[in-house]
């Protein structure tokens, strides 16, 4: 006999915590963190989380972008009417293991790097919000798309950093 440690077993109770997870990540997650964040109960199976997320999408409540999944309209207002039926310690320790995934996604959300390739050559645009409005855009030419990508990364992994440079540097 094949004994699971956890509170959550059941399809239900998987959907459900799929959904409160969702529901509370201001963003797309990709498929290996959301399999992560669901397994903190230690109840779930891998292969009963690929179900339960499948059933989830094939019924409109979560819906598959690029980069991951997210919580539909109709899969948000559903959970918030029963998510109180999952465990306390298991609604905890979800919250704190998915803290810093939120974190990091609502830093990513104030972030702007595309590029656009012209007949003038390719354009890199960075951008970075404060939650209350754009504090800055910088629009550049780059030597190809290859570049434009490096520098786009470089801004995702920095941008606080640079922003800081670049206001040192104009008001000395």
């Amino acid at each position: 006999m094949n004994e699971r440690f956890g509170f959550i077993h059941e399809k239900l109770d998987i959907k459900l915590l799929i959904l409160f997870i969702l529901r509370r990540l201001p963003g797309v997650v990709d498929r290996s963190m959301l399999t992560e964040l669901v397994q903190c109960d230690g109840g779930v199976g891998y292969f009963d989380f690929s179900d339960c997320l499948s059933e989830l999408v094939d019924a409109g409540q979560v819906e598959e972008c690029e980069g991951g999944y997210k919580i539909t309209e109709n899969g948000a207002a559903n959970c918030e009417t029963v998510e109180s039926s999952l465990p306390y310690s298991v609604r905890k320790k979800a919250e704190k293991l998915l803290a810093p995934e939120a974190e990091r996604l609502r830093r990513l959300a104030m972030l702007t790097a595309e590029h656009e390739v012209t007949d003038n050559g390719c354009f890199v645009t960075l951008a970075m919000d404060d939650g209350k409005g754009e504090i800055i855009r910088i629009r550049l030419l780059c030597s190809g798309e290859e570049q434009a990508k490096r520098i786009e990364e470089g801004f995702k992994r920095s941008a606080e950093e640079i922003y800081g440079k670049i206001i040192v540097m104009l008001d000395d």
